[in-house]
């Protein structure tokens, strides 16, 4: 078996040259790449196929995935406090690669996409204006204090500890199976303590890995394009560039350039440098916006708003629809569920491959807790902002959304914040570095799985990795361009939620597998 070497700051990291694994990358680029060129010439085409498995998949399986996300949530609170948070990954004597600032960076960029940024003030604005009939079934009026409550609450349940939880029990699986019991770096290693061994052989192996990539391709490809359309609005909103065609193209290549020579320079370079730079973004912009808005809004309504977030929370966790209807629980709640559960088998692997030497205390608090803070943090700053700004009619962003899409209310907040010319060329920035990062740690994650015999820190070929990445790009291209909808995202949620429906029962294993290997096996020696 081949390995070249490559200089890093830590040290030779061997980049693997080795052979492919056949059952995984063929069947996984035929569908990837074929979507792409269906994207070409049939986008209606595409975008019917992947509306119908989204509306079959939520309508028959909410339940499911309302049902499995409590149990996840509550399985790693367990797992956190209790006697199993001492164990170390990669047993007593292993040492960690990176320091906790530079590990919770990656851990933080490489989960949240555009997603944060582009929802922050999107969502709460959303459902206080019932722009898309969030409110119709739950009788609360647009526009009223209690609204912006209930806006801020339903935004901290979608973004908070319910998804991190979900990342990060995929990731601990992994790390620990791989690390303290020997099995491969694979989705399919985490199922071997429900199935045994023989489920890593034949065909059942390939199957469970090649749809968890494809999930994770198709995610990753759901966030660009949501970014794309969120970069293109701002240039709309605050330049007055028109958005369209040739912009997004010239978006998407900006972007895939990025992220494509990030993952080149491997993990320790590319990743870590792109999550440090994009993380110190991010502080910056939440203390400038904090100190500069509302503060004592945003204080007093994020307080309130937890509280009415956790007085709703069985509710809100086990309704399919039946009570908040479609277009709350579905196009939102059930829709985040999709795009959580599509990233985090494959999130999972990449979690793992940076947590070596830490115990599963410090892989929870990094991967689960402080990002879910932060993600309260970002919705408390930003969505209180635009709800106040809102009632106090300092901005129409309920009109810009309407007009411009459900992307564009971002923009228009920052155009009429103190210093928003140099907020908006900040945050398109961020939002290059946000995808750049994810793509990046994700595409490697994706070559890798389809690499024989790489070990964790061994990078993938560089052809492979770059095909991956410029093959995503071009269906989230696709997807923009000829499937924007009423929302000018509903081609990319289409596909997100499609990619969660190919992964949904593998993580239910996944959650019941750990549980297991936890609970029944003897693992504390």
């Amino acid at each position: 078996m081949l390995e070249k070497k490559q200089e890093t700051e830590e040290g030779l990291m061997p980049e693997k040259v080795s052979s492919l694994k056949k059952g995984i990358f063929i069947p996984s680029f035929a569908i990837i790449g074929g979507a792409a060129v269906l994207g070409l010439v049939n986008n209606q085409g595409l975008t019917r196929i992947t509306n119908q498995i989204f509306s079959w998949s939520l309508s028959n399986f909410g339940w499911l995935y309302q049902i499995i996300s409590v149990v996840t949530l509550f399985l790693v609170v367990y797992l956190t406090f209790s006697k199993f948070g001492n164990i170390r990954l990669g047993g007593e004597d292993a040492e960690p690669q990176f320091s906790f600032v530079k590990w919770f960076a990656m851990a933080l960029t490489g989960g949240i996409a555009t997603g944060i940024v582009t929802w922050g003030v999107n969502e709460p604005i959303i459902y206080f204006g019932n722009i898309y009939g969030e409110l119709d079934k739950i009788g609360l009026e647009p526009g009223e204090p209690i609204t912006a409550i209930f806006a801020l609450a339903r935004s901290y349940y979608n973004w908070t500890f319910v998804p991190y939880a979900m990342y990060s029990l995929c990731g601990l699986a992994v790390a620990y199976v791989y690390f303290n019991r020997g099995k491969s770096l694979s989705v399919t290693a985490t199922l071997e303590p429900l199935f045994g061994e023989k489920i890593q052989k034949g065909i059942w192996s390939s199957i469970i890995d090649t749809l968890s990539l494809l999930a994770m391709a198709l995610g990753l490809a759901a966030s660009l394009g949501a970014g794309l359309a969120l970069v293109g609005a701002g240039l709309e909103v605050s330049y007055g560039i028109s958005q369209g065609p040739i912009i997004w193209l010239a978006i998407v290549v900006v972007i895939t350039a990025t992220y494509s020579i990030s993952s080149i320079l491997g993990l320790k370079k590319g990743i870590r440098w792109l999550a440090d730079a994009n993380a110190k973004i991010y502080y910056i912009l939440l203390a400038l916006l904090f100190f500069t808005g509302p503060t004592v809004y945003i204080l007093r309504t994020s307080t309130v708003s937890l509280g009415y977030w956790l007085d709703n929370f069985w509710q809100w966790g086990l309704d399919p629809g039946d009570i908040g209807g479609s277009a709350l629980v579905q196009w939102w709640t059930l829709y985040d569920w999709a795009i959580w559960i599509a990233y985090a088998p494959l999130m999972g692997l990449f979690l793992a491959v940076i947590a070596y030497g830490r115990t599963i205390r410090e892989f929870m608090i990094i991967n689960w807790i402080l990002p879910s803070f932060f993600s309260v943090v970002w919705f408390g700053v930003l969505g209180s902002t635009a709800l106040y700004w809102q009632q106090e009619g300092t901005v129409d962003l309920i009109g810009v959304i309407e007009q411009s899409g459900a992307v564009g209310g971002l923009w228009a907040l920052l155009d009429h914040i103190p210093l928003g010319g140099l907020f908006v060329p900040a945050v398109i920035l961020a939002l290059v570095l946000s995808f750049a990062t994810a793509a990046n740690s994700m595409t490697r994650t994706i070559a890798a799985l389809c690499t024989e015999g790489l070990k964790f820190d061994e990078e993938p070929a560089k052809w492979h990795k770059l095909l991956w990445g410029i093959s995503i790009a071009a269906i989230a291209y696709f997807m923009v361009t000829y499937a924007g909808g009423e929302q000018g995202v509903d081609g990319v949620k289409f596909l997100s939620a499609a990619g969660g429906s190919f992964v949904l029962f593998i993580f239910v294993l996944q959650v019941i597998s750990t549980m297991k290997m936890f609970f029944i096996d003897d693992i504390i020696e």
